[in-house]
């Protein structure tokens, strides 16, 4: 019963987040396009997954997760797929993002060009990965964010935008921080 009320609870998140903070999506050509290439770059199934971009003070927060938590082929896939390019983008590597979106993808030239000046870091999740973006310079925030707009509006049939959330600098403490969705918390969290 307690896993049913939590899968409910994190739907209805979801429900909520996209209602605040719906993107506009992408003509349904470009949709289908999208999809198309990214099936060729991304290894999981986009209907057995979901994207959600909270964008932060600081940057964002880049979650893609299994909608079956006992996936494990999708969650095994997921992690595969978010290392790779969380270690891609530190080198200033998007050339994945590139086939997927296309060079004038919005924020994409600033982050490959930022030089390390934007952090990524990569954590598991009980049911996929998370890759958080951090910057100082209001210029790569917005890049960001831009870029999470972007992956909204491109990927609008497999993707949400999750709550704008405030963070702290990003620290050691901060990567213990408890998240507030109740399925997407990292799973190094105790409850």
């Amino acid at each position: 019963m307690n896993f049913i009320f939590k899968a409910v609870s994190v739907w209805l998140f979801i429900l909520a987040a996209t209602t605040a903070h719906a993107e506009s999506p992408a003509d349904p050509t470009r949709l289908d396009e999208v999809a198309e290439r990214g099936s060729h770059v991304m290894p999981f199934s986009l209907e057995k997954t979901l994207h959600v971009f909270n964008k932060t003070e600081h940057g964002g927060l880049q979650q893609v997760v299994a909608k079956d938590a006992i996936d494990y082929e999708q969650i095994g896939l997921i992690r595969q797929h978010l290392l790779d390019i969380s270690e891609r983008f530190k080198q200033g590597d998007f050339t994945k993002q590139r086939r997927i979106h296309g060079n004038d993808m919005p924020g994409l030239a600033e982050l490959a060009a930022a030089n390390g000046a934007v952090r990524f870091e990569y954590r598991e999740l009980p049911n996929g990965a998370e890759i958080e973006y951090s910057a100082e310079q209001p210029a790569l925030v917005g890049a960001i964010h831009r870029y999470f707009n972007a992956q909204l509006s491109d990927h609008a049939r497999h993707a949400v935008g999750g709550q704008t959330h405030h963070d702290h600098k990003m620290d050691e403490s901060h990567q213990q921080h408890k998240h507030h969705q109740l399925m997407l918390k990292p799973a190094d969290s105790k409850e």
